[in-house]
């Protein structure tokens, strides 16, 4: 399959080039997995054996990322699982980005306060700059602008958890998601991932100002943050929980529409109960 539209990303280093030795397979690249390292450098990925197609390393004095890259854009990298017999992976049009840093709690707690990146709590700049790649990936290649799956946090991402899709689905599936979703694979990063943020940045988010909660999320970000429920278990009191037993932010507002809209009717019947107890209690009276 011929490759199309710009190969290498703007600003980004190939001192790491591992194309050379892996020629990988020419494809049309759609998806885009998300991963962490779990480290705080780039890593050797055993000399481009399990590399993916690009790295992007905190600076922090700058506060920006500052990009590796493996392999040509629409050419596949090495940094999944796949399995004999089962669907493609790292071939099966997808473009892997690694970013330096960790989605594991217990590690963000043990580096304390070495600099790096936490996914749950990215700053604004990485945000940012991940937004930016993803742009580019949709302006010059078609990468959607879109998720559709929910970014489930580490460790409970790990494994055959409820989010990694079975096969037809990844089959078919483009746009953004992390490895934790991609079949015949266990790992769980990049954990809790603020996918919405970053694609809501990419589709042209300004940040207009920093919220009171955290000073690295603007109001958008809470915004998208809030109300990021998509695939979510329907809670106890869901009406129509056996109906629709994932629910999205839409349901919660249906949901309280639909009990807002029926309280007329049940004022209405109230007035009319108490209306004819009012009339039983005077009929009452006259005939003591």
């Amino acid at each position: 399959m011929a490759k199309s539209g710009p190969q290498r990303y703007p600003g980004a280093s190939t001192a790491y080039w591992h194309q050379s030795r892996y020629g990988g397979s020419a494809m049309e690249s759609n998806v885009v997995v998300w991963h962490t390292t779990e480290g705080t450098s780039v890593p050797s990925y055993g000399g481009g054996a399990s590399a993916p197609n690009f790295t992007a390393k905190p600076d922090f004095a700058a506060k920006r990322l500052v990009w590796y890259q493996h392999f040509d854009f629409d050419v596949s990298s090495r940094a999944l699982v796949n399995k004999a017999g089962g669907v493609e992976t790292n071939t099966l049009n997808v473009v892997q980005v690694e970013i330096v840093g960790t989605c594991d709690p217990a590690t963000h707690k043990k580096w304390g306060k070495t600099p790096h990146l936490y996914t749950p709590d990215l700053p604004d700049w990485a945000v940012r700059d991940l937004a930016a790649f993803a742009k580019w990936a949709h302006d010059h290649h078609g990468v959607p602008l879109t998720s559709g799956v929910t970014f489930k946090a580490y460790p409970s991402s790990y494994g055959a958890s409820s989010v990694r899709m079975p096969g037809a689905k990844w089959s078919s599936f483009r746009g953004h998601c992390g490895h934790q979703h991609v079949p015949e694979n266990d790992h769980g990063d990049p954990g809790l991932l603020p996918m919405a943020a970053i694609l809501a940045r990419a589709k042209g988010y300004t940040p207009t100002s920093p919220s009171k909660e955290d000073p690295d999320m603007d109001k958008g970000d809470v915004f998208n943050a809030t109300w990021d429920t998509d695939g979510l278990p329907a809670p106890e009191f869901a009406p129509d929980v056996k109906k629709n037993p994932k629910w999205t932010a839409s349901s919660y507002i249906r949901s309280i529409y639909n009990a807002v809209a029926g309280l007329p009717a049940a004022l209405s019947d109230l007035r009319k109960d108490v209306a004819a107890l009012r009339a039983d209690v005077a009929a009452l009276k006259k005939e003591s």
